[in-house]
C-alpha cells in the first residue's frame, strides 16, 4: 500500500451544507513545508477553480483520487493549534463554514485574492476565423506579449470594458486560443523602506571623496535608509548606483510598520504607582487572586466614575510583568482614542490596536506586531478577540452589556462567548466590566457562577451627578426640543466655562417626511422603512441600506406640493443649539460626522481640551467617556429608547440612561443631569435617575423568569431572506414543518417552544424580504446537532434555491 502525505483543508467560498474538512495530497517539493494552521491554496470544484484554504491537520494515507495541494502562500502558519480548534468551535455553536471563521481570525489585508491570468496557446492567425474583431485583437496582443497577463491588465491595455472583456477571455481559453490560469495576490503588501548595506566584497582602492564618505558611514552604522545616506552624506542617488555597480553596497527592501502605535510616547508613567481606594484593592487582589489558581470569569461591577478602569489598568500590569498576554476590549470606536492615550503613556509600544477606523494596512500592520511578539497589549472593539497571542493572561471587556459585541452577519458570535472559549483554553482570567452588566451577566455572579465586585463609590471626592426628570409635556421652552430647565442650565454651565454633553438617539435633520395631503410618508424603494433628511447634503436618506434622493418639492404619490417634516435628529438639535446660544462652540458626533479615518479621537481631543463647549451626539458619546470639566449633560428624549418592542428595550434604555448621566460631575466641580420625557413617572427612568442598578435587576429578573427569556432560557433565531416574498414565507414555513419532524422523531427529550414563522420587524432590506422562526431552547450539543442538521438538509432543497438560511444564537434584537 503505497501512502502519501495528506492534508485536511478548510476551503473558502463553501456553502454551510457542504462545508467539511477535504482531503488533498501535498507534493513533494511541499511536504517538509506545510504544517496545520497554513494557507494553501488548491483545485475546487468541477472546474479545479483555485481556492485558498486553512490546513487543519496532516496525515498520511492512500491518495489515488485525491487531488494535490497546488501552493503554500505562507512560510509559517499563521493560526496556531488555538484558533484552529476555536474556528471548529465556531461552526458548531454559530452555523457558520469554518472558513468564514478563519477569515475573521487574519486581518483584511493579509486575505489573497484569485486573479485570471492569460496567455497565448500556440495557435495560428488562420484558428481566429469566427471570432469577433475584439477577441482577434485579444488573442494577437496575447500572442506579441510573453507570459501571463492578469485580466484587468489586458482590458486596460486594450481599453476594453473589465465585464466583456472577461467573457471574451473565458471564451478564447476555451477554445484552446488561450491559456487560462490563476494566480493569488495578497490584498495589501508590507510596507518597506529601501535601505544600504555594505557587502562583504574587499573595498577597491579608488573611491572618490562622496563614495568613501558613504563607506564610512555604513561602517559605522551597519544599515541605513536610501534617502538617510543620502542626506547625511550629502550625496545623490548617482553616487550611491555607482557603488552599487562595484558590489560595494547592496540596496534591498526593509519591512516596516505602518502602525501609529509602535512608536514609544513622548513620556511614560508607571501603572503600578496608580493608586487604589480600599474598595478598589479589594477588588484588585481578588482578581489577582483568581487569576493565579487558573482563571474563570468575574464581574466588575460599579457606579459610574468609581474607577473600573484603574482596576484593570493594575490587574493588567501584573499580567504583562509576568511574561502574559492581555486583550482589552472596548464597544464604541469613539471610547478607544482615551483608553489609547492613557495605555501608551503606561505601556508605550507595548500596545496594538484593533478597530475599522483603521486603514487595511495599518490593521495588517498591528495583527503582524502581535503575531511576532511585538506587542504584549491588545486594545480594541470585539475584533481585538482574535488577537493572535500565543498565550494570554487576561481578557477584558469594557461595558460588557453593549450589544455592539454581538455580530449581526455571519459568523454570528459574541464576543463574551469567544473570550470565555480562548481563557478556558489558557486558564486565564476574563473580566467583565460595567456600571449597568447584561442582566445574564448580573444572574450568573448573583448565583455564582461568575465572581462579582462591586465598587459603590465614585473614585476621589467625585460625586454621582443631581438628576432632575424633566416632564416635557409642561415644559417645552423656546424650542420643542429644550425644555426651559435645560436652556437655564446650559446658560448656567456657558457663564461658568463649564462644558455639558447632550444626548439625542437619533442621527439626521428630521427622522421622517410626510405627505400632508395624501398622508404617505416617503418611504425607501429598497426598505419597508421611512427614510431620514439630513440637511448636510438636503438629501432623503436611508439608514438601513443607505439609498438617498434628492428632497422633493411635490409628494412623488399624489403630486401635491404638501411637504411635511416630523421628529428630530441631531442635525436639527445642533442648528436650534447654535441659534439658542450664538456664543457657543457646538461639536456634534454621529454617523454622518464620523466618517473620516481618526475623526472620533480628534474630536474628543478637542472637546477635551477645551476646544468646544457642547457636546452632542448619538449614543457614542453617552458611554465610558471621561471629561473632568463636564458638569452637565443632558438627555433630550428619553422615551425613544423605552418603547420598542424587543424584550430587551428596557434594560437598553436603562443602561442608556446610567451610562450618560454618569459622564457628569467626575472632576472637582458637581455635576447635574436634566432627563426630558413625555412619561416621567416610568419606573426606568427614575430608576436611572437614581442609578439604582440593582431595583432595576429585580423587577427585570422576574419578569424573564415569567417570559423564559434569556438566562433562563437561550433564544436561537432562524432568519430567512430572498428577493420575493411568498417563496420565502414557503421556505419558513417548510423548515418549520421539518423541525417539528425532526425533532420528534430524533431529539424527543429536548425541552422546546417555537414561535412564527413572522415578517421581521422591517420586513424588506435592500430588496430583500425577510421572515423569521423564533425558538425557545437550551444550547447544547444535541440542539445545535438538530439544527445543523435541518440547515444542511434545508441548504440542499433546491425548491428553496433563492432563499438563503441562517440562525442566530441569542441575537441582540429578535426583532
Amino acid at each position: 500500500m503505497n501512502m502519501v502525505p495528506i492534508v485536511q483543508v478548510a476551503v473558502d467560498q463553501t456553502a454551510y451544507h457542504f462545508d467539511k474538512p477535504f482531503d488533498y495530497i501535498v507534493p513533494e517539493n511541499l511536504k517538509d513545508r506545510v504544517r496545520p494552521g497554513c494557507r494553501v491554496l488548491v483545485p475546487f470544484g468541477r472546474g479545479d477553480r483555485r481556492r485558498q484554504g486553512i490546513v487543519l491537520s496532516c496525515s498520511e494515507g492512500e491518495g489515488a483520487s485525491l487531488k494535490r495541494v497546488a501552493d503554500l502562500p505562507d512560510e509559517e502558519p499563521l493560526l496556531s493549534p488555538e484558533m484552529l480548534q476555536l474556528a471548529l468551535w465556531m461552526k458548531e455553536t454559530t452555523f457558520c463554514t469554518v472558513y468564514e471563521a478563519v477569515r475573521l481570525m487574519l486581518p483584511a489585508g493579509i486575505h489573497l485574492k484569485m486573479k485570471d491570468c492569460y496567455a497565448a496557446a500556440d495557435f495560428s492567425e488562420e484558428m481566429l476565423n469566427g471570432f469577433s474583431a475584439e477577441e482577434r485583437q485579444i488573442a494577437l496582443f496575447l500572442k506579441k506579449n510573453a507570459g501571463l497577463l492578469p485580466e484587468d491588465k489586458i482590458a486596460a491595455r486594450l481599453k476594453l470594458q473589465s465585464d466583456s472583456c472577461g467573457k471574451m477571455l473565458l471564451h478564447l481559453s476555451r477554445s484552446g486560443i488561450l491559456i487560462r490560469s490563476q494566480t493569488a495576490v495578497q490584498q495589501i503588501g508590507d510596507a518597506s523602506l529601501r535601505m544600504v548595506r555594505l557587502t562583504e566584497q574587499p573595498l577597491p582602492e579608488k573611491l572618490t571623496a562622496r563614495q568613501r564618505a558613504v563607506v564610512e558611514l555604513l561602517q559605522e552604522v551597519g544599515s541605513a535608509a536610501y534617502k538617510e545616506v543620502c542626506y547625511f552624506c550629502g550625496v545623490t542617488a548617482s553616487v550611491l548606483q555607482a557603488l552599487e555597480r562595484k558590489s560595494v553596497i547592496e540596496c534591498y527592501e526593509a519591512a516596516v510598520s505602518r502602525s501609529r502605535y509602535a512608536a514609544e510616547p513622548e513620556t511614560r508613567c508607571d501603572p503600578s504607582a496608580v493608586k487604589l481606594t480600599p474598595e478598589q484593592e479589594n477588588a484588585f487582589e481578588a482578581f489577582l487572586q483568581k487569576q493565579q489558581k487558573g482563571g474563570g470569569i468575574s464581574l466588575l461591577y460599579g457606579v459610574t466614575g468609581s474607577g473600573k478602569t484603574s482596576v484593570f489598568l493594575r490587574l493588567i500590569d501584573e499580567t504583562v510583568r509576568r511574561g502574559d498576554n492581555v486583550i482589552l476590549m472596548v464597544p464604541e470606536i469613539s471610547l478607544t482614542p482615551q483608553l489609547i492615550t492613557l495605555f501608551r503613556r503606561c505601556f508605550g509600544s507595548q500596545i496594538a490596536v484593533f478597530h475599522s477606523a483603521l486603514s487595511l494596512g495599518e490593521r495588517k500592520d498591528e495583527w503582524m506586531r502581535v503575531f511576532r511578539g511585538e506587542a504584549k497589549i491588545a486594545i480594541g472593539t470585539r475584533s481585538a478577540v482574535f488577537a493572535p497571542f500565543r498565550s494570554v493572561g487576561l481578557i477584558v471587556m469594557d461595558e460588557e452589556q453593549e450589544q455592539s459585541y454581538k455580530s449581526e452577519s455571519s459568523p454570528r458570535f459574541h464576543a463574551r462567548e469567544i473570550a470565555r472559549f480562548r481563557c478556558q483554553y489558557h486558564h486565564a482570567l476574563l473580566l467583565l466590566a460595567s456600571a449597568t452588566p447584561s442582566v445574564e451577566s448580573f444572574y450568573y455572579a448573583q448565583n455564582g457562577r461568575y465572581g462579582c465586585h462591586v465598587l459603590k463609590k465614585r473614585y476621589g471626592n467625585a460625586q454621582l451627578p443631581q438628576v432632575e426628570v424633566v416632564d416635557m409635556t409642561e415644559n417645552t421652552g423656546r424650542s420643542g426640543i429644550f425644555s426651559t430647565r435645560l436652556i437655564e442650565e446650559l446658560e448656567h454651565n456657558l457663564r461658568e466655562k463649564r462644558q455639558s454633553i447632550l444626548l439625542l438617539n437619533r442621527r439626521g435633520y428630521h427622522t421622517f417626511v410626510s405627505c400632508s395631503a395624501c398622508q404617505k410618508v416617503l418611504a425607501c424603494p429598497n426598505c419597508s422603512i421611512s427614510m431620514t433628511y439630513h440637511t448636510a447634503n438636503h438629501r432623503l436618506m436611508c439608514h438601513y441600506c443607505g439609498h438617498s434622493v434628492p428632497l422633493p418639492e411635490k409628494c412623488p404619490n399624489c403630486g401635491e406640493p404638501a411637504i411635511r417634516y416630523g421628529g428630530t435628529g441631531t442635525q436639527r438639535a445642533e442648528e436650534e443649539l447654535k441659534e439658542l446660544f450664538p456664543q457657543a462652540r457646538v461639536l456634534r458626533m454621529d454617523a454622518d460626522t464620523t466618517m473620516a479615518r481618526f475623526s472620533h479621537e480628534e474630536k474628543l481631543a478637542q472637546f477635551s481640551a477645551g476646544k468646544f463647549d457642547i457636546l452632542i451626539g448619538t449614543q457614542m458619546v453617552a458611554k465610558g467617556l471621561d471629561f473632568p470639566n463636564v458638569t452637565l449633560v443632558g438627555v433630550l428624549s428619553a422615551d425613544q429608547e423605552l418603547y420598542g418592542d424587543d424584550f430587551r428595550s428596557y434594560e437598553r434604555a436603562f443602561s442608556l440612561l446610567t451610562q450618560v448621566v454618569g459622564r457628569a460631575g467626575r472632576g472637582a466641580a458637581e455635576g447635574k443631569a436634566l432627563i426630558q420625557t413625555m412619561t416621567p413617572h416610568n419606573p426606568i427612568i427614575r430608576m436611572a435617575a437614581q442609578q439604582d442598578y440593582d431595583a432595576f435587576y429585580r423587577g427585570e429578573i422576574e419578569v424573564r423568569r415569567a417570559m423564559l427569556y434569556p438566562p433562563f432560557a437561550d433564544l436561537c433565531v432562524v432568519g430567512f431572506v430572498g428577493s420575493a416574498e411568498l417563496p420565502v414565507k414557503n421556505a419558513a414555513d417548510a423548515f418549520l414543518s421539518e423541525f417539528k419532524a425532526l425533532a420528534a422523531a430524533e431529539y424527543p427529550e429536548l425541552p422546546l417552544r417555537v414561535v412564527g414563522p413572522s415578517p421581521a420587524a422591517v420586513l424588506r432590506v435592500n430588496q430583500k424580504y425577510r421572515y423569521k422562526l423564533l425558538i425557545k431552547c437550551r444550547s447544547s450539543s444535541r440542539f445545535r446537532r438538530l439544527l445543523s442538521q435541518l440547515l444542511v438538509q434545508h441548504g440542499q432543497n433546491r425548491n428553496f434555491n433563492g432563499v438563503t438560511v441562517y440562525a442566530d444564537m441569542n441575537p441582540d434584537n429578535i426583532l
